[in-house]
């Protein structure tokens, strides 16, 4: 008798992959770790130790978003390499991480997010992705740049176009239309408020862009512009589908949940399971300067590779029990979850790891512990979880909650 064929290689834009990813990409890494895509003309990478040396070997270059990210965003730090790069990176990081990010932009975080739980709080019901996850980080971003709340759905409008180009796989000619479309509204929108705020700076954040230094470089009002273009997809997208997700996983695990309302120190453990576990992007792109051998072969150097965080994040050559949520696993590193050398991929790795990781972890802090100080008794309000979307960047497009009401939130 011969051996059963094996199964063959999933194409990740076809309907069946949308549906489940992940078992596709079980697929991927025991039967064909690498393929080659000829619909999106990349590589496709799925097990861990390939997907953390796409992240960390400097021979993988990030070439790749000059056609991928600035035809939308303009020229970003993701496309910079060597001194370019480590002095852009320096100019803006310092307002995402330690004293800076605690003094100037947590009151802005705690504020929207209570302003948002406030809305619903004693309704005892929720769509949650709607109401809370899709507005949260993008009134935090809008704030915290020190533009106008009465502008937020240009915001909204603009940040969904954008990753509608980013993730077009397809290569929808209306989609990328619409992206081109919206570069420039945002540019028209906001190079005059550029000009003002270089004049007369205040202390928000676009302000803090307008006169960074370092050794007598400054940022262009263009340079500044495509940072707070990405900003706004990479942080508003990302946190977006993160607390839909951490909050599906939770309310589906009552026994984490409830370690998590008696310990709100556990959020960031928890959030850092549902990174792993559910990621708010699934794939990132990379471009090798050489040839470069992987598992199942060697991709030519200047060809696109198609990083499966996803994938990486579920191999069971790196976790244990790989498909289950378990906050209090003892092969994911807590105390580096945050930084370049997290041993989960959602953030990328390396220097390229993503400069907002610590904004996103305080925005998910303060997020959760709102929630579970405004709702007892969660459960979702269909009686089961509810089901993902998306590719390229995935999570439940709706969250709906049945709650009792505590009566306030912090």
């Amino acid at each position: 008798m011969s051996a059963p064929a094996a199964p063959s290689a999933p194409d990740i834009l076809s309907a069946e992959f949308a549906d489940d990813p992940y078992s596709a990409y079980r697929i991927m890494r025991e039967e064909h770790p690498l393929i080659w895509h000829e619909a999106t003309q990349s590589y496709v990478i799925s097990r861990y130790a390939d997907v953390e040396r796409a992240f960390k070997d400097p021979v993988f270059t990030s070439r790749n978003y000059d056609w991928q990210l600035e035809p939308v965003h303009g020229r970003t730090i993701l496309q910079m390499d060597g001194r370019e790069h480590s002095t852009h990176r320096n100019l803006v990081a310092p307002a995402f991480r330690g004293r800076e990010l605690a003094e100037r932009f947590v009151p802005v975080i705690r504020r929207n997010s209570a302003e948002l739980v406030a809305a619903f709080a004693g309704d005892g019901e929720v769509e949650l992705v709607g109401q809370y996850a899709t507005r949260f980080p993008i009134n935090v971003i809008v704030d915290m740049l020190g533009l106008p709340k009465s502008d937020h759905e240009h915001f909204h409008r603009w940040y969904t176009s954008i990753m509608g180009f980013l993730s077009n796989l397809s290569g929808d000619e209306q989609v990328a239309a619409d992206g081109i479309r919206t570069r420039d509204e945002f540019a028209e929108y906001l190079i005059p408020i550029i000009a003002a705020r270089r004049a007369d700076p205040g202390d928000d954040l676009l302000s803090v862009l307008c006169t960074a230094e370092i050794d007598g470089h400054r940022m262009t009002d263009h340079e500044i512009k495509a940072f707070c273009s990405l900003l706004l997809t990479a942080g508003g997208e990302t946190t977006d589908k993160a607390i839909a997700s951490l909050m599906s996983n939770l309310v589906a695990h009552p026994d984490q949940l409830a370690a998590v309302r008696a310990d709100r120190s556990l959020i960031p453990a928890a959030f850092a399971e549902a990174l792993r576990l559910t990621p708010p992007v699934h794939m990132i792109m990379r471009q090798p300067s050489e040839d470069v051998e992987l598992s199942g072969g060697v991709i030519e150097a200047g060809r696109t590779v198609t990083c499966l965080i996803g994938a990486a994040n579920r191999d069971p050559g790196r976790f244990a029990r790989p498909d289950e949520f378990d906050l209090h696993r003892d092969d994911l590193d807590q105390g580096r979850a945050y930084t370049a050398g997290a041993n989960h991929t959602s953030f990328c790795l390396g220097r390229h790891f993503c400069v907002g990781a610590l904004l996103a972890r305080t925005e998910l802090e303060t997020g959760i512990a709102d929630l579970l100080d405004a709702m007892e008794d969660i459960a979702f309000a269909d009686g089961v979880p509810p089901p993902e979307h998306g590719v390229f960047t995935r999570a439940p497009s709706e969250l709906r909650l049945t709650f009792t009401p505590t009566g306030g939130t912090r």
